[in-house]
């Protein structure tokens, strides 16, 4: 490497060439050291961060064991609870006394292998069966197998003696007939009827096995098992792990194991783990490292191990950060040994280096007016932004204000509109109670003013449900009967509908007279009123008036059921131009109508989660509006 010597100012002395020998030996010396320093630095950067990538690895596996382990334990856990009721029932079952008060009677040992057996299949339990109090098997749920029950003594199985003693007991055990590892669930029966109280006439048990959830196990990418007190596999979703060891047992524990036969033959070897990479959570199983995290289950005595794979995710990621870390490494010292050179480079123009610093000062000088005047400028630029966003947030005060109003008109005229037929309707059972009062008919008459304080109380529910749908805030829909929404409504326009001469038909078929909807029954009532004061209004004046209601059941496309309310009449129908516009605002043939009442209508049968639609025109006139909800389950 060799520099341009700089120019040399007048009267200062030149360098000779013992100068320039100890100045190459100097940047040689500094090298050597740049390229360790480097070295040392990438070293121990690579190194860590391979060691950090390897610890984030292990954290989320670790985090997604703790939520496998703990689904896996409440699945476990149910498998379980879901079968602990069975021998408690059935330790009350008269037929289960019966048997064991008359073990000779045959017919009642039949009923109970029968039902025993019923109840196997209903359960999915392995199987139940019923031990007297000398410990033998008097009926089985698995009575007509080859491997039944029937007749064997159980009185050694530990189950047995401790539902004796203690009225429960649950034990894990191999069974000695059919070969299959499984949960006995005990529970001792006692006859407390009679003038003698029995107890301990017998043994209900119940066995569960958990073949299906070792099978999910097995399809699982990690390795599942449970383990007892003792450290011994009883399910496992590795086959072969069964029965064996987390640590070696003592040589006399194993041997007390298989005297009482809770085991079978199982050897109880140690299971083939060993630590991996100085963790004690990593162990090596078949060439492979897996995490291993358990969590117990004390209402069993259990404890559930989850083993996830980790040597690949690992290798990968500590592979990724050492090349990710390595990369930036080489940029840094690259950009570093630049850096060097360059100084290196400028030393040796120290010359000329005076003069490029009067210029850059020159420069920077100028420069710095130009990012004042810039700077100022932004300066204006934000406080016109700052005035256009204040302008933006007043217009967006105002126009919510006037949606405001506008929502506030729209209640009013909705009010006034719902209430006129009920305040119609006062007005009549008034002059009703009126009528009746002159004739001394004060029973009639009572009857009229119970009806006006009815829709009176009706009126108050309007306006408040009103209130509640203009502020989107009604009661969740629920259940409710069709026929009432629809009597409810005709309680409102019945005197419309008799002062016109209308012949009202209401087709509501036997199947679905009962039938419920998901809605609110004061707003299925309003709309109801709507469409069927519209059909009012539409048919008054015309020849034989007509207006039919009719509930049909149909089924959507996901095989969802629905009801339709349909509301037809035999008036004028509707003009082109209207129905073309029907569900918009202010749009009416009424000459003193509003255009909202289809409108709030739509927006309350949308809300229950249904539709308001009017069928085609029809060649014989007429309208047809078709209310379409959800039936109740």
């Amino acid at each position: 490497m060799t520099d341009r010597a700089a120019p040399t100012p007048p009267g200062t002395a030149t360098a000779g060439p013992a100068d320039a020998s100890l100045i190459r030996r100097r940047r040689i010396r500094v090298w050597a050291a740049f390229v360790c320093l480097w070295l040392v630095i990438g070293g121990l950067v690579v190194w860590q961060a391979g060691r950090i990538a390897r610890d984030e690895v292990l954290a989320d596996l670790s985090q997604a064991g703790r939520v496998s382990l703990s689904l896996n334990a409440e699945t476990l856990g149910a498998e379980i609870d879901k079968q602990r009721a069975l021998p408690v029932v059935l330790a009350r079952d008269p037929d289960a006394l019966a048997v064991l008060r008359a073990p000779e009677d045959t017919g009642a040992r039949d009923r109970l292998n029968r039902k025993l057996e019923a109840l196997t299949r209903a359960t999915r339990a392995a199987v139940i069966y019923l031990i007297d109090d000398h410990g033998l098997t008097l009926a089985a749920s698995n009575w007509a197998t080859p491997v039944s029950f029937v007749g064997n003594d159980y009185g050694f199985r530990p189950y047995y003696a401790v539902a004796m003693a203690e009225g429960a007991a649950e034990h894990f055990a191999m069974g000695t007939v059919s070969h299959r590892p499984g949960m006995y669930l005990a529970r001792r029966i006692d006859d407390d009827r009679g003038p003698v109280p029995r107890p301990g006439l017998g043994v209900m048990v119940v066995k569960i096995e958990f073949d299906r959830l070792e099978a999910i196990w097995a399809g699982a990418p990690e390795r599942i098992f449970a383990t007892d007190a003792r450290g011994v596999v009883l399910v496992s979703g590795v086959a072969g792990w069964r029965f064996r060891s987390l640590t070696p047992l003592p040589e006399e524990m194993r041997a007390a194991i298989r005297a009482g036969l809770q085991y079978g033959d199982a050897p109880l070897a140690p299971l083939p783990f060993a630590p991996a990479a100085g963790d004690q959570a990593l162990l090596r199983v078949d060439d492979a490292v897996l995490l291993h995290q358990s969590l117990t289950m004390p209402e069993i005595g259990w404890t559930l191990h989850l083993m996830t794979p980790a040597d690949q995710a690992m290798l990968r990621a500590v592979a990724d950060a050492r090349a990710l870390a390595g990369t930036g490494i080489a940029l840094l010292a690259a950009l570093a040994a630049a850096g060097l050179y360059r100084r290196q480079q400028l030393q040796g123009r120290a010359a000329r280096a005076a003069l490029e610093r009067q210029r850059l000062e020159a420069a920077v000088a100028d420069r710095t007016a130009d990012l004042a005047r810039a700077y100022a400028a932004l300066e204006a630029g934000m406080e016109e932004r700052r005035q256009a966003e204040a302008a933006a947030r007043r217009l967006q005060d105002d126009l919510i204000q006037a949606g405001r109003l506008a929502v506030l008109g729209r209640i009013a005229a909705s009010v006034a509109h719902e209430i006129n037929q009920p305040v119609a309707a006062i007005r009549a059972f008034a002059d009703n109670a009126r009528a009746f009062l002159e004739r001394d008919r004060a029973d009639a008459a009572l009857a009229n003013l119970s009806r006006i304080g009815e829709l009176t109380t009706r009126i108050g529910t309007i306006t408040g449900q009103l209130r509640g749908f203009a502020r989107k805030a009604g009661t969740a829909p629920r259940p409710v009967r069709v026929t009432e929404a629809i009597d409810g409504a005709l309680l409102l326009l019945g005197h419309r509908i008799r002062a016109a001469g209308i012949d009202l038909v209401c087709d509501i078929p036997s199947e679905t007279g009962a039938a419920r909807v998901v809605a609110e029954r004061v707003r299925l009532e309003q709309v109801l009123v709507n469409l069927i004061g519209n059909a009012i209004d539409a048919v008054e004046g015309r020849p034989a008036p007509r207006i039919a209601i009719r509930v049909a059941r149909t089924i959507a496309g996901d095989g969802t059921a629905r009801l339709r309310i349909l509301v037809s009449d035999n008036g004028p129908g509707l003009p082109p131009d209207i129905r073309e516009a029907l569900f918009l605002p202010f749009r009416t043939t009424k000459p003193d109508g509003l255009g909202l009442g289809l409108v709030i209508s739509a927006d309350l049968v949308r809300d229950m989660g249904g539709t308001l639609a009017a069928e085609p025109p029809a060649t014989t006139g007429g309208a047809t509006f078709i209310i379409d909800l959800p039936e109740a389950g």
